[in-house]
This record gives C-alpha cells, structure tokens and sequence, in this order.
C-alpha cells in the first residue's frame, strides 16, 4: 500500500523530499550547465529585440512597407509562438539535449540568410526560419534546468537566473542593434550567434544531461498540425486588425483559428499521450502565472519598442546612445529576476509579483506624462522602463517556476513550451497591439495638420508613420516634423496609459489568486 507522500503531485513530491532523503544538491558541473544553457538563452531574447533601433537603416536600405516593416519585427515572435508546443513535447521525446543542439545548428544557418539579406521578403523568410528554430532552443533550455536542479530553491534560483538572462538578451537587443549598425551594418547583430552556437555544440556533450520522457509515444502530427492551425490564423488576424482595424479576412482568420483550436483540444482528450496535457490548465498556479505572463509581456513589449522610437526619432539619439539608455533602464530587470527568488523564500511568491507588478503600473504611468521636453523626457523614458523592466523581471522568474514547478517531469517540456509560448506571444503582441494603438493615435492627429497642398505619396508617407516622415522630411512644410513627433508622444502616451491600467489590475489578479502558493521550497495551503 502507498504512503500519503507517494501522491503524485508538486507539492508531494516538495513534502517527500523534504520529509525522507533531502534532494541533491546542484555541484560546479551544474552551475557551469546552467551557464552554458544562458547563452543561447541570451541569443533568444536578443533576436526579439535586435531591430528596434536598427529599424531605420534597415528601411533606408531594402524599403520595406509599413506592413513588410511589420512583418520583420514580428514574423521571429509569432513563428516561436506557433511551434513552441510542439518542440517542447519533441523534446521531450527524442531528447531535450539532443533537440536543442538541433535547433541551434539550424538558427546559426537561418542567422547568416537575415544577415545577408536582400530584400525586405528574404529578411521575413529568414526572421520566420530564425522563429521555428528558436522555438526547439527555448522550452529545451528551460526543461534542461528541471532536470539539472533537484533541490526546489536551487531550481527556482536556476529558472530566475534563465529568466533574468533572457530578460538581458530582450532588454540589450536595441544596445547590440545600435551599436553594430553604427560600426558595420544593420546585418552584423545576426552574426553574433555564430560562435554562441559553436560554443554551445562543443560544449553540451559534456556539461548537459539528456533526457527523454518515459513511455512516450510517437509525435501525433495531426495535433501539431492542428496546433499551427489554430495558433497562425489567430496571430494573423490579430496582426490584420492591428494594421488596417476590423476587417474581413482578419475575423475570418481568427474564426477559422478558433475552430482549429476547439478541434486541436478535443483530440489532445482523447489521447493517451497528448501533445499538450490540458491537465495542467487545472492547477490554478499554472493557469495564473500563464496569464500574469502573458498579459505582462504585452505591456513590456510594446512599450519597449515605443521608447526606443522615442529615444531615436523624436529626441534625436543615435541608434548607440539610445541603446545605451535602455540598456541602464535593464539593469533593474537583472535585479528583479535574480533577487526575486531569494525574496520569495520568506514572501511568498503571489504577493511579491503583485509588488513588483505596481511599480510596474507607476512606471507605465510615467511614460504616459512623457512630453517632447528632451531632458526630462528622457528620465522619465528610461525610469519608466526601469520600472517596467523590474516587474518583467520577477513575473518572468516566479512565473515560470510557478508553471514548470507545477509539472511533473516528464511534462516538463510541454510546461516549458507554453512558458515560453505566453511570453513570446505577449511580447509580439505587445509590439502589434500597442504599437497599432500609438499608431493609431498618431494617425489621426497628424490628419488634422497635414496641408492638402501635398503629393499624394508624401502625404500617405506622413500619415504612415514617423520615421516615414522623417525619410520625406525634405518635402515638408516648417513645422510639421516637430507636430509628427508631438503625434507620436501622444500616441506613446496612449498606449502606455492602457498598459497602466492593464498591469494594476494584474497585480490584483495575482494577490489574489496565488495567495495559496506557499514560500518557496514549502508546501501550498
């Protein structure tokens, strides 16, 4: 007969561990592993981030549309988003290890085609292979430090850590992206994952462990077909709506989306070995750090990409010292996730996200009074997004040790996969949504001051966008450049308000809801 402690769940395993054998320790050979899963870490979140501040030289030199421009940034973010569920499970199945020396093989080769691309469609095609290869690297690295870290507080210290670094890729994209476009070209920053991959392929053998579920059965591909199905025709009528508002084709993709997923969930129930485990849904600590995740990255995302422009197109700094900004504003992203796990051994982890998820609010609140005054729009864009990044920072830690914590190991894949599936989904849809939001707003206070006297092309070139008017500068009228940047405030404004608002009542959900989520390394009430 079965003792109480031998109940299969998180906290019974915490309760066995810590009432018989003590789990092990991690040793130096842990400690390095970790580290070497925190470069092609960094290297993800860098490739979200890395085009925000080379944007403009890259429009002046393959000029793209508004909607290729659009693509470029997203199609990395929204490719990941689509695969992610069905890596992690492959991952679980043929080996996280040998899956993630898969993937980085393959987003070293994708990275030289962006690299040398020419055109605006080869940079979107290479942006999409960078996306589907990065989508076996994230829930690989993830899973690797559940099984590297028995002990619950060295694992909850190793997915901060994970987190933090992924959280320095995403924050120093614009600082890399502005630096290398000033020595080189806008292509160099792809580059830079090269060597990482080298490193990481002659390395793994020796300091990664492999593992592979027990019992798996083959990957069902009529659920990974039916996953993308219902995950790229959502993600393309959001994109739709962002850009041109409710339309047609856009409703009919997200219906289209919808119906896949509703048939995508009806065959993972009747699967011995599903490609997702809906299971994992009914733990309320899953479910509500997936969406404090999700909702999270839509605000930091968006307004990521709104400062940089702000930095660089409306103050005026060059795509370095704008990099350098938002670099010092990421240094509090760093504090949140490595001391968020530490603080959460004594508080436990629901009311530390809340804390931490109001100083965010107060941070979007100051890029909401952001005016066109240089120096003290400039504090309070980088103390804004200070406080942004910190709250990033500590969800993005305690989240995701709340959601892989909460799976048993063989799932850990399929936990991490969806991790990283809300995280890389809010953060593309924080830069479609958000950006849309300001653009919007942009849009129609520049109609009311753009004179009828001008041609056809230069007028729909300032309506676009600000740094399309700033390429037709030579053809406009006194003053209207100063009223564009003063459109594109009030539009950074905008949307930065409605992240406000979104990120307080967040922070209630997360008081509230995880209140029952003990300290970390004890059991839930």
């Amino acid at each position: 007969m079965s003792s109480p402690h031998e109940t299969d769940t998180p906290q019974a395993r915490i309760l066995t561990n810590d009432a018989s054998s003590p789990p092990a320790r991690a040793g130096l050979r842990e400690w390095l592993g970790l580290a070497l899963l925190s470069l092609p870490t960094i290297l993800l979140g860098l490739d979200l981030t890395l085009l925000h501040l080379t944007l403009p030289a890259l429009a002046a030199d393959l000029q793209p549309t508004s909607t290729q421009a659009l693509w470029i940034m997203d199609a990395y973010g929204f490719m990941i988003a689509g695969f992610l569920i069905t890596m992690g499970t492959l991952g679980d199945r043929i080996g996280r290890r040998k899956l993630l020396m898969i993937g980085a093989t393959a987003f070293a080769i994708a990275s030289v085609f962006a690299a040398f691309s020419a055109s605006a469609v080869m940079l979107i095609a290479a942006r999409a292979m960078l996306g589907v290869s990065a989508a076996t690297l994230m829930p690989s690295t993830l899973a690797l430090i559940s099984n590297i870290f028995k002990d619950p507080q060295q694992r909850a210290l190793g997915f901060g850590i994970w987190a933090t670094m992924f959280g320095v890729g995403y924050a120093l994209g614009p600082v890399v992206g502005g630096v290398l476009v000033e020595l080189f070209w806008w292509g160099a920053a792809f580059l830079i994952a090269v060597p990482v991959v080298l490193l990481l392929l002659i390395l793994a053998p020796f300091l990664l462990p492999e593992y592979r579920a027990p019992n798996s059965e083959r990957l069902d591909l009529l659920s990974v077909a039916l996953s993308l199905a219902a995950m790229l025709p959502v993600i393309y009528g959001i994109k739709q709506i962002a850009k041109y508002g409710i339309v047609a084709d856009a409703l009919i993709a997200i219906v289209l989306g919808i119906a896949f997923a509703v048939l995508f969930v009806r065959r993972q129930r009747r699967l011995a070995d599903p490609l997702l485990d809906l299971t994992l849904f009914f733990n309320r600590a899953f479910s509500v750090a997936l969406t404090v995740l999700l909702v999270g990255l839509v605000a930091v995302g968006g307004g990521m990409l709104l400062v940089a422009q702000y930095l660089q197109l409306v103050v005026g700094y060059s795509p370095f010292g704008a990099g350098l900004l938002m670099g010092l504003a990421a240094l509090a992203m760093i504090i949140g996730g490595v001391t968020a796990p530490l603080i959460a051994r004594h508080i436990r982890p629901g009311y530390v996200v809340a804390a931490s998820l109001v100083l965010s609010a107060i941070g979007y609140v100051l890029l909401a009074i952001i005016g066109n005054d240089a120096p003290s729009g400039v504090a309070l864009a980088v103390s804004g997004l200070a406080l942004a990044y910190l709250g990033n920072g500590t969800i993005a830690a305690l989240g995701t040790d709340l959601v892989v914590g909460s799976a048993p190991p063989e799932k850990a894949g399929s936990a991490s996969a969806m991790t990283e599936t809300v995280q890389d989904l809010g953060i593309s849809l924080g830069i479609a949504v958000l950006g849309s939001v300001s653009a919007a707003v942009y849009r129609h206070i520049i109609a009311l001051s753009t004179p009828e006297s001008l041609s056809q092309p230069t007028r729909e070139a300032v309506s676009d966008s600000l740094w399309a008017a700033l390429a037709a500068q030579a053809e406009l009228p006194a003053g209207l450049i100063e009223e564009a940047r003063a459109a594109f405030t009030t539009g950074l404004n905008g949307a930065s308000a409605l992240s406000a608002v979104s990120v307080a009542v967040l922070a209630i959900l997360a008081a509230v809801a995880l209140r029952h989520v003990g300290r970390l390394g004890q059991p839930e009430d």
